[in-house]
C-alpha cells in the first residue's frame, strides 16, 4: 500500500490513519478508521432470527484509537470530512455487522461527531453486498449526517429489501461501486454521492450542498 517505512501507523496497533488534500479553504481530510484490530467479538443471534444481537459491553475502537479520532476531528482544517468505516453507521435495523452491534459504541461515535462538530462530515462505509445511502439530523450537528455505502463490484447479498428507517432513495442490490464528485463554491463543497455499475451506468445520485 505504499506507506513509508517511517509513518507512525508501522509503530502501533490498528491501521488508522488520515490524509489531508487540497489547498486552504476547499481542503478535504479523509479519515480511515480500524474497526477490527480493536473489535471485541460479535456475539451470534441463537435465535437466528439475524446474525448478530447487540452487546452492550463491546467494544469498537480501543481508548487509544478513541483519542486519536477525536483529535483527528476536533484539529481539522478540512471543509469537508471523509469519515471512512468498513461497516455501517446510521443503518441500524438489519442484523448483520453494523456500528449498531455495540450499541454504546455507536452512540458515542455519533456524540463525538455532534460535539467536535467537523465541518461537514461524510461518512462512506461498505460490507453490505449492496449500495444504499442513510441521512440522519443529528442533534447537535449543524448539518445532516449521511452515510454513504458501496459494495459489490464482485458479487453481491441475496434478498433485495429491508428496512432502513434511515435510507434515502433505494437499495442498489446490483454489482455497484461508489464514487464521490465534488466541487466548490468557494469554501463550500458540493458533493454528488453517486452509485454506479460495471459499466459505470448511473444507479443512484444524492446531490448535498454544504
Amino acid at each position: 500500500l505504499d506507506i513509508p517505512t517511517n509513518s507512525p501507523v508501522r509503530k502501533r496497533d490498528g491501521a488508522y490513519q488520515s490524509y489531508t488534500f487540497g489547498k486552504a479553504g476547499q481542503r478535504i481530510k479523509v479519515i480511515i478508521m480500524d474497526l477490527r484490530w480493536f473489535r471485541d467479538s460479535l456475539v451470534p443471534d441463537s435465535s437466528k432470527a439475524k446474525r448478530y444481537i447487540p452487546s452492550y459491553d463491546g467494544e469498537m475502537l480501543g481508548e487509544t484509537q478513541w483519542t486519536w479520532l477525536e483529535k483527528e476531528l476536533k484539529n481539522s482544517p478540512a471543509n469537508l470530512n471523509l469519515l471512512c468505516s468498513s461497516v455501517q453507521v446510521l443503518a441500524d435495523d438489519h442484523g448483520h455487522e453494523k456500528w449498531g452491534n455495540f450499541p454504546n459504541e455507536r452512540k458515542r461515535l455519533l456524540k463525538l461527531i455532534a460535539s467536535t462538530k467537523p465541518k461537514n462530515l461524510i461518512i462512506l462505509s461498505g460490507d453490505r453486498h449492496m449500495a444504499e445511502i442513510s441521512k440522519m439530523q443529528l442533534e447537535g450537528l449543524p448539518y445532516p449526517l449521511y452515510d454513504f455505502t458501496s459494495s459489490g463490484i464482485t458479487h453481491i447479498r441475496s434478498g433485495t429489501s429491508e428496512v432502513n428507517k434511515f435510507r434515502v432513495g433505494d437499495m442498489i442490490v446490483k454489482k455497484n461501486f461508489g464514487i464521490l464528485k465534488i466541487r466548490w463554491e468557494g469554501e463550500h463543497p458540493i458533493v454528488a454521492m453517486q452509485v454506479r455499475g460495471q459499466q459505470n451506468e448511473l444507479f443512484e445520485e444524492v446531490v448535498v450542498k454544504y
